[in-house]
């Protein structure tokens, strides 16, 4: 397989040393082997994808964790950090390693000041959370910013337009599909939940399996019950089936 073939953009979390009930949290040894797998399906002809990483939110795991793992196999990841929560929310990065992960190659993104649902924003705090993020980040890292992941994978219209105003040129999804290389300014990705074994990872990659089919007709149903339930029902839904811990606002929408 070559670098031109269609992405796929696969989307973690939270990573730790032993296993959790909660869907959104990776153990660090499944982690280990997706890596592996996509090492290898990066090697491979035919029809298989070309897998790509990121994470959300900023735990203090993905430096912990996930550089580690990364750095020892010469992968980089992208990883979304969401601006506000840094070096003042427990359990997540503080500057220091959001850092040393750009220093390592690995690329950052901004993932909203305080990761609140873009689409529930009025003007003003729409700003705040796309162009505060943004330039807060360039300020403490001395980079340019151009990437955002959405909160919540909530948008519309307003929002995207919004992202472009604020010199986003990539906006990151949690819809799941492949990509070109080209990419365009919306970008889907794969949420990755705990449940994911490396064979289910595997048929993903496999062009021909019918997995990631599969996994866009589940899309659009939970779409379709998103938008008939409301943010705030759904929401109790999805910490439900997700098992959500205490203290997480991670504020995704993707039902496993």
């Amino acid at each position: 397989m070559s670098a031109s073939s269609n992405r796929l953009y696969f989307l973690y979390h939270e990573l730790r040393a032993v296993s959790s009930n909660y869907s959104y949290v990776m153990e660090r040894d499944v982690f280990e082997r997706h890596v592996d797998l996509f090492l290898q399906a990066r090697s491979l002809g035919g029809s298989t994808y070309w897998p790509e990483i990121t994470f959300d939110d900023g735990h203090i795991s993905n430096y912990d964790f996930a550089l580690p793992c990364l750095s020892s196999r010469g992968m980089a990841a992208t990883f979304f950090i969401t601006a506000g929560w840094t070096g003042k929310r427990a359990g997540y990065m503080g500057w220091e390693q959001v850092r040393a992960l750009s220093a390592a190659g690995q690329q950052i993104g901004a993932h909203g000041w305080t990761h609140t649902l873009l689409t529930h924003c009025d003007d003003s705090a729409l700003e705040t959370e796309l162009r505060t993020a943004r330039l807060t980040l360039e300020d403490k890292l001395g980079i340019t910013i151009t990437t955002m992941s959405l909160p919540g994978g909530r948008f519309d219209q307003r929002v995207l337009s919004a992202c472009r105003a604020t010199g986003y040129t990539h906006v990151y999804s949690s819809i799941p599909r492949a990509e070109k290389p080209a990419l365009p300014f919306l970008v889907g990705r794969l949420n990755t939940l705990s449940s994911a074994g490396v064979d289910s990872i595997a048929r993903l990659l496999d062009a021909h399996s019918g997995a990631l089919a599969s996994l866009e007709r589940k899309e659009r149903w939970k779409m379709a019950l998103k938008k008939t339930m409301g943010d705030r029902l759904y929401g109790i839904l999805w910490a439900a089936v997700n098992r959500q811990e205490n203290n997480e606002d991670s504020g995704e929408t993707l039902l496993p």
